[in-house]
């Protein structure tokens, strides 16, 4: 890593304000153990010992960056139901700013309830729906955004495909942070992936930008350099940064060589929410200073932290500068 000394870049993320825009969900865990299978139908018989809740989707990109120590302000929606009640329990829990969140009859709060015996996801079952919303609302989120933009320094865009982020409020909101000189990141979805011009960085998975570029198979670093160009160029955006699971991230900025970041993982026992992380710490880093080189540094080893704890987790900043003064020392 180039940043020699990380501390005062992390320290800054207290000073910070961000605003994150996108598909609010609530994460539902049931956890238990097998100990049989059903005589009724070859499946698992699942003891439940718990249940947790964390906010999931925009909510996650929301409470990780709060937990790394920005006041985060959020744009989304949910329903009028009891699962948004717990949803916005969690943000005050964590002190994220949770007024500018609309509550409509129109639709549930999605969630998203996943099964875990024995560190393993047994099954996954979701609670949403996907038809388009009213202009009503969209005008109201479009308000929203409108009056948070002018105190922000960095937006998020977290685009789950689930009607919240649309293509006039992509563009409005890229206009906000390009007039403002505030870096903006989206972590995408294929549907919308050529709205997403002249943002900051873009932070596809392999798969998402495979897919995006219309590309079937990518066989070597080479071949991932030629798809983040490609889709660099498509953009107009300032960067790419390509997650490639356990071949670590891969940059491609305008004008710059490309940097492939090895993997930082030691332990990986869940990925759920990793993206979330890297977004989350590469916007932040970003918008405190850092170079792109340095933020998708930082968000690298942040990435390779969260996979190592089960579940929906988050990192702190004294977790982010320990692993990174044992990497210098080690």
């Amino acid at each position: 890593m180039s940043l020699s000394n990380p501390k005062p870049l992390i320290h800054r993320f207290a000073h910070l304000k961000a605003l994150v825009v996108g598909d609010l969900m609530l994460d539902h865990f049931i956890w238990g153990s097998v100990s049989r299978i059903s005589p009724e139908a070859p499946v698992p018989v699942v003891e439940v010992s718990r249940e947790t809740e964390v906010p999931g989707g925009a909510g996650n990109v929301a409470a990780n960056m709060a937990v790394l120590g920005a006041e985060v302000h959020v744009v989304g929606l949910t329903g009028q139901d009891i699962w948004a009640e717990r949803l916005l329990t969690k943000f005050q829990n964590i002190g994220i700013h949770a007024e500018h969140i609309l509550r409509t009859p129109e639709r549930p709060t999605i969630v998203k309830t996943r099964i875990i015996a024995q560190h393993q996801q047994v099954v996954r079952f979701d609670r949403e729906l996907r038809t388009a919303l009213s202009p009503a609302i969209q005008k109201e989120i479009g308000d929203q955004v409108e009056r948070l933009m002018p105190h922000m320094q960095a937006v998020v865009i977290s685009d789950y495909a689930k009607g919240v982020v649309s293509w006039p409020l992509i563009d409005r909101l890229v206009f906000l942070a390009r007039r403002q000189g505030i870096p903006i990141t989206v972590d995408p979805k294929v549907e919308n992936f050529s709205r997403y011009r002249r943002v900051t960085c873009v932070t596809p998975n392999m798969k998402e930008a495979m897919e995006s570029a219309g590309v079937r198979w990518v066989e070597d670093e080479e071949g991932v350099e030629r798809l983040g160009k490609q889709l660099l160029r498509q953009l107009d955006a300032d960067s790419i940064l390509i997650t490639r699971g356990e071949h670590g991230m891969t940059l491609i900025e305008k004008k710059k060589p490309p940097l492939h970041i090895p993997t930082r993982a030691r332990e990986v026992y869940d990925v759920t929410g990793a993206g979330d992380t890297v977004i989350s710490t590469l916007t932040l880093a970003l918008a405190a200073g850092a170079s792109l080189r340095d933020a998708a540094e930082l968000a690298n080893y942040a990435a390779g932290l969260v996979v190592a704890k089960l579940g929906t987790a988050y990192v702190t900043p004294d977790e982010l500068l320990k692993v990174l003064k044992t990497n210098r020392h080690g």
